[in-house]
């Protein structure tokens, strides 16, 4: 049985980690492929806009799956050099894909978020958060450390101090806190989360596809490369934007005062 279960609304998919017996732990061996798969088909549909990710049952995900830890199975099978290589090849392809997915991603955090699902969460554009959620990277109180790319993530997120913070003494945050720290952007009432999400989704989706897309890709290398580099970038992409219909039909609308009917061309 798969780990994501995807539903469509529109221009909107909607992920669902759907291991509720379990917390919605991961990774099984096959999530990697699964979300690589996923994230391909996404990145390939021009009609996608928009990712909508959350969890099945009472948590987004407990993460790794402590009884593989303890018996050395799966996952954690084998030599250092063994367990490294599965690292790269099932939990780096999970946040890999998830980072380089073209369209934005929305995470409707249900619950608690811990270790990789915190990184999985953490991995959206943009994270609403239930009132019931919570969030946390337990690594040290297992004796290992973030194997996600979480060193890299985290700081970025919420700062080092705070990073450090939940890195150093283990304790998780609730969703208010997170909220206070950066980590989401809102919180909203348990049985209202979808539906904040989808809105959001939605106010997403109505935007031009390949402007859409040239946006979160300036977003993500701003990140890393140099104001210059950006520039040069940015100056590249316009160029691009300018030169297609979705531009023009969104100048007459926003000067005919009505909603652009934007079409991918």
């Amino acid at each position: 049985m798969g780990l994501i279960a995807e539903t469509r609304q529109g221009a909107i998919l909607i992920w669902t980690l759907d291991r509720e017996a379990r917390l919605n732990a991961l990774p099984d061996l096959s999530d990697g492929d699964e979300f690589a798969e996923a994230c391909a088909r996404a990145n390939a549909d021009m009609t996608v806009k928009c990712v909508v990710l959350t969890g099945a049952g009472r948590a987004f995900s407990a993460g790794g799956d402590l009884t593989a830890m303890r018996d050395r199975r799966d996952l954690f099978e084998g030599s250092g050099a063994e367990i490294r290589a599965r690292y790269r090849r099932v939990v780096h392809r999970i946040v890999r894909s998830l980072y380089d997915l073209e369209i934005p991603l929305v995470s409707a955090v249900n619950g608690p978020a811990m270790g990789l699902g915190c990184g999985i969460a953490a991995t959206a554009d943009i994270r609403i958060a239930s009132d019931r959620a919570s969030f946390g990277v337990p690594f040290l109180k297992l004796g290992i450390i973030p194997g996600d790319g979480g060193a890299w993530r985290l700081p970025r997120d919420i700062g080092y101090a705070r990073a450090a913070e939940m890195l150093f003494t283990g304790r998780s945050i609730d969703a208010e806190t997170a909220e206070r720290w950066g980590l989401v952007n809102r919180v909203v009432p348990h049985d209202r989360l979808m539906d904040e999400a989808l809105i959001t989704a939605g106010e997403i989706a109505a935007q031009p596809p390949q402007a859409l897309r040239m946006a979160k890709t300036l977003m993500r290398q701003g990140r890393d490369q140099t104001f210059e580099q950006i520039l040069e970038l940015s100056a590249a992409m316009q160029a691009l934007a300018h030169m297609t219909d979705d531009h023009l039909e969104g100048v007459n609308a926003v000067l005919e005062k009505r909603s652009g009917d934007f079409t991918g061309r």
